[in-house]
């Protein structure tokens, strides 16, 4: 009888579910959409429903996991429960937001793999970083060479294999974002 993915250590999960790159598949969008009306019809009508992460550039190899950001006003913890009831598995709670799954199990990953993350509006860099990449295939490419060369050093190590690119990604998030307000934003001190 196999362990219950609540009773499994940190490694055996990621024994389990290991960093995999594909190329790029048209279906992503569709599970996004198909997805994106379910939450539709039990969220409250003010969440604003955002496809993010490499499966929403074209072009780049991901990690077959559609990644949605979900921005709403208030009443985080009746959404929890709302994604909780509804067969997601809430992953980690900050004071800013939180995050959840939906799509793994015991013997692996499901056909369909979701990450949800829960923020207040506004906190969305992930828009900025998809839109920079679908907007400079080059620095798109340059991402998924990064990636790759990072997935082959970190298949079972999720969470080193996402800090390793966190430079890369607030460099052309800030750059994304400067773009858009036409301000450099390094004039403003932290």
């Amino acid at each position: 009888m196999s362990k219950k993915l609540s009773e499994m250590t940190l490694e055996e999960l990621w024994m389990l579910f290991p960093v995999i790159l594909e190329e790029h598949k048209d279906h992503w969008a569709g599970w996004f959409e198909e997805e994106r009306a379910e939450l539709k019809k039990i969220l409250p009508k003010n969440a604003k429903i955002s496809h993010i992460g490499s499966t929403a550039v074209k072009n780049i190899r991901a990690k077959p996991i559609v990644d949605i950001l979900v921005e709403i006003e208030s009443g985080m913890d009746g959404v929890k429960d709302i994604l909780i009831n509804n067969g997601y598995i809430c992953m980690s709670e900050k004071a800013d937001g939180m995050s959840f799954n939906k799509g793994y199990t015991e013997s692996g990953f499901a056909e369909k793999v979701f990450h949800l993350h829960l923020r207040c509006p506004g906190d969305n860099d992930e828009i900025y970083f998809r839109d920079y990449l679908i907007e400079n295939p080059d620095i798109a490419k340059e991402y998924e060479k990064l990636k790759m060369s990072l997935q082959k050093q970190f298949e079972h190590n999720r969470d080193e294999y996402t800090n390793q690119k966190t430079e890369f990604v607030k460099k052309y998030t800030r750059e994304a974002k400067e773009r858009k307000i036409g301000f450099d934003l390094s004039l403003i001190s932290e």
